[in-house]
């Protein structure tokens, strides 16, 4: 591609080697070409771009150390646009866009050019317009090269004033690498009071003919320049790396957001279910609902209600049959309460419904006690083998499907 190859080779190109087409001619008719040997003056061009025509001259040789700058800048820009357009990456609009010089500097030197009609705006115009590289010159020179300039090439009119206007600007900046102490300044006026002296040289000068030239900064840039006639801040354009992170980053912010959702969804399901819950208990009657042996049958959720109470209901009559049989003491139906005061589950203990507790050792024991009159219940006089035959086979049917209070003990009767 032609011009990828451009923009590449002129990248690396080690200036100030010339370019050049053919060999420099010369030839018998006196004229001068361009030579650095023979010409000292030809030594301090900065980018020699020599004609093929007899007599060769160079036709950049107003490029100075500032200019030669940006126009590297832009021969890496546009090196890196042909790149990612090479990879897909990005289209050929990217490499024409207009270059945002106001966007590019925070300080300027504006240079205002006023006439008294525009014909003779349009020579005084011109005739400050060829002297602007001088002032570039003078300033690298003032500055030792620590100052950089760039003058942009159009022009701006300010049509709210009653006079022809034109104005110039030209962009100021540090040069790259250079070490900056604080508070360091870089006092031009002499090389501004000089430029103005050189112009004020015109040999066609006429009465109105006037030139001005400050600093501004960027918040101080006239109106007039930008197209719309107003200040916009336009966002710069990201890379195709920048774009790459940004969908990355959405990416993630995404998962992240769904995962939020899921997880609210979550809890607010589990706090309807507690609500509901605690909504059913409160609602209850005080006493619990009886089997038909007369036992307590605890509380539990909507999904298992009746199984768990008939299961709960057959596991806590086996068990108060298995605490007769070990046991003549008899059960009560209040809370369970233990030997230390505390609660079940600080001594390690699962505590069921009908005054039964499980201890660690596998033995069923009754810790509740009473004021009321004790219930006399009739001793079977089947064998403690007979009744886990009849546990194990009603287990069996239960499954592991059941409240995890039973699993418990179906493990611990099965030992």
């Amino acid at each position: 591609m032609l011009v990828s190859r451009f923009f590449r080779v002129y990248t690396q190109w080690g200036w100030p080697t010339p370019v050049m087409l053919c060999p420099i001619e010369e030839n018998e008719l006196g004229f001068p070409v361009w030579h650095p040997r023979k010409n000292p003056r030809d030594r301090s061009h900065h980018m020699p771009i020599i004609t093929p025509a007899y007599p060769c001259m160079n036709s950049s040789y107003n490029v100075s150390t500032s200019t030669l700058r940006v126009m590297m800048e832009q021969f890496q820009y546009g090196n890196q646009i042909c790149g990612e357009i090479e990879l897909n990456k990005n289209c050929w609009r990217a490499l024409f866009e207009q270059y945002k010089f106001f966007e590019s500097y925070k300080n300027f030197l504006q240079v205002d050019v006023v006439a008294a009609d525009v014909d003779d705006l349009r020579s005084w115009k011109g005739w400050v317009e060829s002297r602007i590289r001088q002032l570039t010159l003078m300033i690298e020179r003032d500055t030792y090269g620590k100052l950089q300039c760039h003058p942009y090439y159009f022009e701006f009119v300010d049509t709210s004033r009653h006079c022809a206007h034109c104005a110039f600007f030209m962009g100021l900046q540090r040069k790259q690498g250079e070490v900056v102490q604080e508070g360091q300044q870089y006092d031009i006026r002499g090389s501004v009071e000089e430029f103005r002296h050189s112009v004020n040289m015109y040999m066609f000068w006429k009465p109105g003919m006037g030139i001005y030239v400050s600093h501004v900064r960027r918040r101080q840039i006239p109106c007039y320049v930008f197209p719309d006639g107003y200040k916009r801040s336009r966002p710069s354009r990201p890379t195709s790396h920048e774009n790459h992170e940004l969908c990355n980053e959405h990416e993630v912010s995404q998962a992240v957001t769904v995962e939020r959702i899921r997880k609210r969804k979550n809890e607010d399901r589990v706090g309807a279910m507690q609500n509901a819950l605690l909504k059913k208990q409160s609602t209850s009657p005080p006493e619990d609902s009886l089997g038909a042996d007369g036992l307590s049958v605890d509380t539990v959720s909507d999904g298992q209600e009746l199984r768990n109470v008939e299961s709960s209901h057959l596991l806590n009559s086996g068990l108060d049959e298995l605490d007769r049989t070990e046991s003549p003491e008899p059960a009560s139906n209040s809370s369970v309460i233990t030997s230390d005061g505390g609660s079940s589950e600080d001594n390690g203990c699962v505590s069921l419904g009908g005054g039964v507790e499980m201890i660690d050792n596998g033995r069923f024991e009754d810790t509740s006690y009473g004021n009321s009159s004790v219930k006399l219940v009739k001793n079977r006089t089947e064998s403690k083998k007979e009744v886990l035959h009849e546990l194990q086979e009603q287990l069996q049917v239960l499954a592991f499907n059941s409240i995890p209070n039973i699993r418990i003990l179906c493990f611990f009767i099965f030992l």
